[in-house]
């Protein structure tokens, strides 16, 4: 029974993680300070085979006592958020997750150069750092015939890929790199951050595109306010699928000091979305939408070529995207009965 540590893994993605490996009998350590959602309980919290640790991954003692007998790290947590969250903050993106991604790291070689049980790190990366993308459907392996991100954030889930090779170069601590591709899914609730972000007459919960478009068409916003001329293309991604797919990784021998794209292959216009989620809540309304001024980082294709992990790992994502649209509806209007969006 492998033991899997998990960076900030009572987030979004993390909780997707934790209960799949859970529901196929590993053991899994958390380390998160509950600063994006506030305190959270997962249904996995009373696993048997599931430890919490609370706190923060920038204070590196906790995190090297947290790898020191575990067998696969995964690198996840970060300060992340939705596009206008990248203006926002776009120094803190990337210094303080250097600083959380410094210590994990330091901690795992600390660990791996000490002869303990630690296999690999398994870095999440991220789809921004196709953020300058020119070839599509995009490689894994275009990541070196295109420009680096604009962003700071997409800028450090690229260096995130280079502190795996890095610690591989010059330790031989072995690595996988993983860049997941919009997910979706349920379990998010409004940030504690203090920022404001409105889209039209309402206030947004979690800066994501498909909870966000969900939150504004159940609390009445009419014409539907759309970031851009919606043309934007994205591929999203249940996090099921994803977590199946982390699994997978972990279990695959091919997939030691590789990376992979993690993504449905289907490529949807943010538009498209949003008229899906207009038509589950007003089935008898023609759609209307605004078109709202975009950010400078609003990227206006996101499309990854799904082929290698099919062919090393046996993954492709399973979970259609009416059926997540379908589950995130309800999820959002649930949390505004309970007042938590």
């Amino acid at each position: 029974m492998k033991t899997v540590l998990i960076t900030g893994g009572a987030g979004f993605i993390g909780s997707y993680m934790c209960q799949d490996l859970l529901d196929h009998g590993y053991k899994v350590r958390i380390i998160d300070n509950f600063s994006k959602y506030g305190r959270v309980v997962r249904p996995f919290f009373s696993h048997p085979n599931f430890q919490l640790v609370e706190g923060d991954c920038l204070d590196a003692s906790l995190v090297r006592s947290c790898v020191d007998d575990v067998n696969i790290v995964v690198a996840n947590a970060a300060m992340i958020g939705g596009i206008s969250y990248f203006h926002k903050h776009a120094y803190d993106l990337l210094a303080t997750n250097e600083r959380l991604l410094a210590n994990t790291f330091d901690a795992a070689i600390d660990v791996f150069t000490s002869k303990h049980p630690l296999e690999r790190v398994i870095v999440l990366s991220s789809s921004m750092v196709f953020e300058s993308a020119t070839i599509y459907p995009s490689k894994e392996s275009d990541i070196t015939k295109i420009p680096p991100p604009l962003s700071t954030y997409g800028f450090q889930k690229l260096s995130c890929e280079y502190f795996a090779k890095g610690a591989y170069e010059q330790y031989k601590l072995t690595y996988t790199i993983v860049m997941p591709f919009n997910c979706v899914g349920v379990g998010e609730g409004r940030s504690l951050s203090k920022d404001e972000f409105t889209s039209g007459n309402i206030r947004l919960a979690m800066s994501h595109v498909l909870p966000d478009l969900a939150q504004k068409c159940l609390k009445g916003q009419k014409p539907l306010h759309i970031l851009g001329d919606g043309s934007q293309i994205r591929c999203y991604t249940h996090g099921k699928d994803i977590a199946r797919a982390m699994r997978l990784i972990i279990e695959s021998a091919k997939s030691i000091n590789d990376d992979f794209n993690i993504s449905t292959s289907r490529a949807t216009p943010v538009l498209e979305l949003a008229e899906m989620v207009w038509k589950i809540i007003y089935p008898d309304e023609p759609f209307e939408y605004i078109s709202d001024q975009p950010f400078e980082y609003d990227v206006q294709k996101r499309i990854p070529d799904t082929t290698k992990a099919k062919h090393i790992l046996g993954f492709e994502a399973e979970i259609k995207l009416e059926e997540s649209v379908a589950e995130v509806v309800k999820w959002v209007e649930s949390a505004i009965v309970r007042g938590e969006i």
